[in-house]
């Protein structure tokens, strides 16, 4: 069975940059120890980067989210030094959840990542609905939200989704 891991904008700019927190930079070892077992088992993995341009101030998400981050090309917007491997996919997204999931042919997903109650449960949902019959799992030790209390309602709501929680 194919398996696929998607790191969730695992970016400078979440981890310790203007929007990063210590919950966030306290995940950055275990995400990269999953990295490497779906590497080493020779799975498919796929990270995503939030993409802003510099009119984000000026844009709906920068409006509800007034903090210039993740502007393409920026150092913030590079995912954290270390995570990348070699032949992974990148997909540069503009907003929370990315709708291109529905382009792929999954079997089974992981995600991982930041942040826990925005884009990881964004796209855990997005990808659930398009295929309701895979197993879709969330680790919870490789994923911070932007507090922790909306990190565990979050992956509350997954669970409430049939998303498989794991690493409680």
């Amino acid at each position: 069975m194919k398996k696929t891991l998607i790191v969730v904008d695992m970016q400078k700019d979440f981890i310790d940059g203007v929007l990063g927190t210590k919950e966030a930079l306290a995940i950055v070892d275990r995400v990269k120890e999953k990295i490497a077992l779906y590497e080493k088992d020779g799975h498919e993995i796929i990270f995503t980067r939030d993409t802003h341009q510099t009119d984000y101030m000026s844009t709906n998400e920068g409006k509800y989210l007034p903090v210039e981050h993740c502007i393409e090309g920026s150092e913030g917007w590079m995912i954290w030094d270390g995570l990348e491997i070699p032949d992974a996919k990148v997909v540069d997204k503009p907003t929370f959840g990315y709708l291109g999931w529905k382009d792929y042919n999954f079997e089974e997903v992981e995600l991982v990542g930041l942040c826990t109650d925005i884009c990881v449960v964004s796209n855990a949902l997005i990808i659930k609905a398009l295929y309701p019959e895979i197993k879709v799992s969330v680790d919870a030790s490789c994923c911070a939200g932007v507090t922790p209390k909306s990190h565990e309602a979050a992956l509350l709501t997954m669970q409430m989704c049939q998303v498989e929680i794991i690493g409680q």
